[in-house]
């Protein structure tokens, strides 16, 4: 039924056309942002035909007999037309796992887009994985706020939000090179500091994706009165969802509240969700209270981001 076609760098404009009109694409999935780390992986993107026409891809990537939704995403899966049906779906699993046994794949290693990412119902792959015999292995909380439902925030932010106004912070979208050089530098050092860990992204690589996606990678930042930055989020833009991929704040920026301040005008925008990230360690063994009942002050509430597997039979 289905013509299983393995990416090539040739295919890359009809795949980045296919995610930009897809029912469940990001621009993560676009190759623009794929192939910055490409000498990471061993690419294996699978590409889906149907009647001469591309019904569906795969963002993949295979190490030994283990074939990944790609390891380098947050999130993956089938991303699917608004053609798709369930019953296309269940043929395209099917159909898949006999070519990736043929390649020699024992496993697969699948991670579902999140709903909310979705420009509508896109959970038929939900379904096939059922079939397939796929478990959770791992499961990671991620808070999520829905914009347009205006939820208080708890009391101790609304103090910190008035605390940044009487410091007189000052929030802005950066548009220079500089603040994103800066935030690095306050990331670093509290990603170093708490956890002994450099942020997944270098500077340089963050600028590179930020030049190819000047919409979709925005920095917001806070600044004092003497116009230095004492907070900023790293946003991620998609049709339905805020994503903040960093958030970091000096010491002085944390008395100030300076996150909150930004936070107050990101949550002006008309997007439907603001998605703070997981809060979660270990494949979801281990939950970080502290972080996540924070997310909680602004009103975000529990959202899955999900792992599955099964065995190629």
């Amino acid at each position: 039924m289905f013509n299983i076609q393995r990416y090539t760098s040739d295919k890359q404009a009809e795949w980045d056309a296919f995610i930009a009109q897809s029912k469940n694409g990001t621009f993560l999935m676009q190759r623009g942002y794929m192939d910055y780390h490409s000498d990471r992986f061993v690419d294996c993107s699978l590409m889906f035909y149907l009647k001469e026409k591309l019904y569906a891809v795969i963002p993949a990537n295979i190490s030994g007999d283990t074939f990944y939704s790609h390891q380098g995403l947050t999130y993956g899966g089938v991303v699917m037309s608004d053609r798709c049906t369930t019953a296309d779906v269940l043929q395209l699993f099917e159909e898949m796992n006999e070519w990736l046994k043929i390649a020699g794949v024992k496993k697969v290693v699948y991670k579902p887009i999140p709903h909310i990412y979705s420009s509508m119902p896109s959970e038929e792959d939900l379904y096939a994985l059922f079939r397939c015999g796929a478990k959770i292995e791992a499961r990671g909380i991620s808070t999520c706020i829905d914009i347009q439902a205006h939820r208080k925030w708890r009391q101790n932010r609304r103090t910190a939000l008035n605390k940044s106004v009487m410091e007189g912070i000052v929030v802005e979208v950066s548009e220079v090179s500089d603040d994103l050089k800066r935030f690095w530098e306050i990331l670093d050092a509290n990603l170093m500091q708490g956890h002994g860990i450099h942020p997944v992204h270098t500077l340089e690589e963050m600028r590179r994706l930020k030049s190819k996606f000047p919409k979709n990678i925005v920095l917001w930042v806070a600044k004092n009165t003497n116009g230095e930055i004492e907070a900023g989020i790293l946003m991620y833009l998609t049709k339905n969802v805020i994503h903040s991929q960093y958030i970091s704040a000096t010491s002085e920026g944390k008395a100030k509240g300076a996150v909150d301040a930004i936070m107050h005008e990101i949550l002006r925008s008309d997007t439907r969700y603001f998605d703070f990230g997981i809060s979660t360690e270990r494949g979801g063994t281990y939950l970080n209270e502290k972080l996540i009942f924070q997310k909680e002050g602004f009103g975000g509430r529990g959202i899955c981001y999900d792992i599955y597997e099964y065995s190629i039979s």
